[in-house]
C-alpha cells in the first residue's frame, strides 16, 4: 500500500508543496504571514533581480560549445547595456552593426540555426543550455539536418532570432533564451522556434516551449519536444499557431 502522507495540523494544505515548488500553504500568523516564509520570500524576490541582471559567461559558453565541432559567432543586439535592454525592448530585437557585418561573413544556407541568447535571466542559459544542447544537437544531426553556426547573442530577445536566421539564411531558428525569473524558478530557458525566420514575423509564428530546467522541463523531455516541433515543422513547412504539438496524443 502507497505511504499516505498526512497533511500537518496546522496547515491541512501542506502536503500539497510535494508536487510542485509554487509558494503555496505558506501559513499564517495572525494577519500575516510567518517570519521564515516572509524572508523566503525576500530571498527569491533577491534571486529574480539577481537573474535580470545577470552576464551571460560568453567566454566560458563558447569553450564548452567547442564540443559541438561547430562555429561559435558572438553577437550583440542594438541595446548597448542592461538599463537600455530594459527599457528599450525594440533595441534587444535587432542586431547591431557589427554583429549584422559577421553574419554576413557566414552565410550558409543551412537547415537549422541555433541562437542562445541571455534574455532575462542569463543565469538560466549559463547554467541549463549546455546539457540541452547535448540532447538536442545529436538529434537534429542524426536526422541529417544541417546545423548553422552556433550563435551567442548579448542582450538579446526572441525575435533576434529572424534577424540572425534571415541573415544566415538559414530554413528553421531555434531560439534557448533565459526566461523572466518568478519568485521559484529563476534559471528556466525557454525555447522558440521559428520556420522561414525573417525580420518583421509576430508572435504567433513561432512555437515555444517554456519552463526549461531540473525543477520544471527536464532536459531529455525538453530536447525530444523541440526535436519533434522541428521535424513537424519541416514535414507541415509552418510554425506557429498552426503547428500543434500532438506528440503521444492518440488519434482516431
Amino acid at each position: 500500500m502507497d505511504k499516505i502522507t498526512k497533511p500537518d495540523q496546522n496547515d491541512p494544505l501542506s502536503f500539497l508543496k510535494e508536487f510542485t515548488a509554487a509558494r503555496i500553504a505558506i501559513g499564517a500568523t495572525g494577519s500575516s504571514i510567518p517570519t521564515k516564509q516572509s524572508l523566503e520570500f525576500k530571498l527569491a524576490h533577491a534571486h529574480a533581480r539577481d537573474a535580470v541582471y545577470s552576464a551571460m559567461d560568453i567566454e566560458g559558453l563558447e569553450d564548452a560549445l567547442g564540443q559541438f565541432h561547430r562555429p561559435v559567432l558572438q553577437l550583440h543586439s542594438m541595446a548597448d547595456s542592461r538599463a537600455q535592454y530594459l527599457q528599450r525592448p525594440d533595441l534587444g530585437r535587432k542586431s547591431n552593426e557589427e554583429s549584422l557585418n559577421r553574419l554576413a561573413d557566414q552565410i550558409t544556407g543551412d537547415d537549422v540555426v541555433i541562437i542562445i541568447a541571455d534574455g532575462l535571466s542569463a543565469i538560466a542559459i549559463n547554467e541549463n543550455v549546455l546539457p540541452l544542447l547535448q540532447l538536442l544537437i545529436p538529434k537534429l544531426s542524426a536526422a541529417n539536418l544541417k546545423i548553422a553556426p552556433l550563435c551567442l547573442v548579448e542582450q538579446g530577445r526572441v525575435a533576434i532570432g529572424d534577424n540572425i536566421a534571415h541573415e544566415l539564411q538559414s530554413r528553421l531558428s531555434i531560439v534557448l533564451i533565459g526566461e523572466r525569473p518568478g519568485l521559484s524558478s529563476a534559471d528556466s530557458i525557454g525555447a522558440y522556434l521559428t520556420y522561414q525566420p525573417k525580420p518583421g514575423l509576430k508572435d504567433n509564428s513561432r512555437n515555444c516551449i517554456s519552463n526549461i530546467r531540473p525543477g520544471g522541463l527536464d532536459f531529455k523531455s525538453a530536447a525530444d519536444k523541440i526535436f519533434y516541433l522541428v521535424q513537424e515543422s519541416f514535414r507541415r513547412k509552418l510554425s506557429g499557431v498552426e503547428l500543434k504539438d500532438n506528440e503521444g496524443l492518440l488519434v482516431g
